[in-house]
């Protein structure tokens, strides 16, 4: 039975931390043509298993993709342990579709040894498995192939198998902080899955473990965690998928849901080695600051290429997201929504009588802080430098005195011209 106290417990760290780090990483990098490539090019078992034999990613080193992840100012991180295609990058005993390597191991060492929380993506769906669904299926690679019309499959025996996997996953490896789900669609939901029994088993082996909610609902659904009466398989966020909800996630009696987005830098989750369509850094920044202020977080992707490297676009924008974390990660961490319209130039986060003001676009005369009274304010400084500002007292701004103004002395533009942070101290 779900218990709220024992959940805002469980999911303390997760709300804290704010930003975090997706790795979609597999035998789909060779082919480079991203992680759904089976599917849309409905390619056979035997047809991909050059790709499988191909995959010896000899450059991957997860101590350093755990640097980058940590320099970015990611708080967790989660790694595909199996994705859609079977092929699992740790060590199951329940089958030979593995890599020699057990890649999840390394992973989960690395990222612990820098304080980064760790977790693991799960495919509930198995396109090598014989006895998940064909022919018929609505994405299935060989859906279309006549071949499989009259095939029986014997589904119990898959979910035998894949609970077996997560039983697995949940007890050789520590500590797992999340279990990433993916994913549920037509009346492939909860209980086809056996929800109720596998979650009771990885809750049994794993009690703090944070679930997202793709067991009961696909991508595009809340669930009933955002009701009074979640179910046991709820999961304990919601997890809005390439888009930011407009107003945050709010459950039916109006009461925040936690969520998380998650969001490509380009246009793949898996590495595609034509798509070069990457997001600018100071756009993810701004999300991200946009996630915190309705009451999310964001978890953010890179596709290692089949040498298991980061792509050079990655690269660069997480150390220039670094560059912004490093100066302004206090108004991100433990912050959520400070509860006030959004002002006209910019986002706000709150964390307690910390009020941080995020200016992403220049004033003429003076920058309003919309929302504000004078008598609420105890200090304002830059949150880069710990700078004092000092709210103006000018003619210009004068009438207008329902308004605080800011500025900064001599100053055309703003000293980060991509999100300028105030930390702005309220009177108790």
């Amino acid at each position: 039975m779900f218990d709220r106290a024992v959940y805002n417990k469980r999911v303390e760290w997760y709300k804290d931390a704010r930003f975090g780090m997706f790795i979609h990483f597999g035998a789909y990098a060779v082919p480079a043509r991203g992680e759904w490539i089976r599917s849309y090019e409905e390619i056979s078992n035997e047809d991909y298993q050059k790709y499988i034999d191909a995959f010896d990613p000899d450059d991957c080193d997860m101590k350093e993709w755990a640097k980058m992840a940590k320099k970015a100012g990611m708080k967790y991180a989660v790694l595909t342990a199996k994705h859609h295609d079977g092929y699992c990058l740790f060590d199951s005993k329940l089958t030979d579709y593995k890599t020699k390597r057990d890649f999840v191991r390394e992973f989960l060492e690395a990222f612990r040894a820098e304080g980064i929380r760790a977790g693991l993506y799960f495919s509930l769906i198995d396109w090598y498995h014989p006895d998940f669904p064909h022919y018929g299926d609505k994405q299935h690679p060989e859906r279309r192939n006549e071949a499989f019309k009259d095939t029986l499959h014997d589904f119990d025996r898959y979910l035998t198998y894949m609970h077996g996997q997560v039983e697995e996953l949940c007890t050789q490896y520590g500590p797992i902080d999340i279990m990433w789900f993916d994913f549920s669609y037509d009346n492939m939901t909860a209980e086809t899955w056996k929800a109720q029994e596998l979650v009771e088993m990885v809750r049994k082996h794993q009690p703090d473990i944070i679930l997202d909610n793709r067991l009961e609902v696909s991508g595009e659904g809340f669930g009933s965690l955002a009701t009074q009466h979640p179910t046991d398989y709820s999961g304990d966020f919601v997890s809005p998928e390439q888009v930011i909800p407009p107003y945050g996630i709010l459950d039916d009696m109006g009461n925040p849901v936690l969520w998380e987005a998650c969001i490509t830098m380009n246009d793949n989750w898996g590495y595609h080695s034509a798509d070069h369509n990457f997001k600018k850094s100071s756009t993810i920044i701004r999300k991200l600051v946009e996630c915190v202020s309705k009451g999310g977080n964001m978890i953010l992707n890179v596709g290692p290429d089949a040498r298991g490297r980061f792509p050079k676009e990655s690269i660069r924008i997480l150390n220039e997201i670094g560059e912004w974390m490093a100066d302004y990660s206090k108004s991100i961490y433990g912050c959520g929504p400070a509860e006030l319209t959004k002002p006209d130039n910019g986002r706000m986060t709150r964390r307690g009588n910390k009020l941080y003001y995020h200016i992403m676009e220049m004033s003429i005369g003076g920058i309003p802080l919309f929302g504000i009274r004078k008598d609420q304010i105890e200090s304002i400084i830059l949150l880069n430098d710990g700078t004092e500002v000092k709210v103006m007292d000018y003619w210009t701004v004068n009438n207008y005195p329902d308004i605080v103004f800011i500025n900064f002395a001599g100053a055309n533009d703003l000293p980060n011209p991509i999100d300028t942070v105030l930390e702005i101290t309220l009177k108790s």
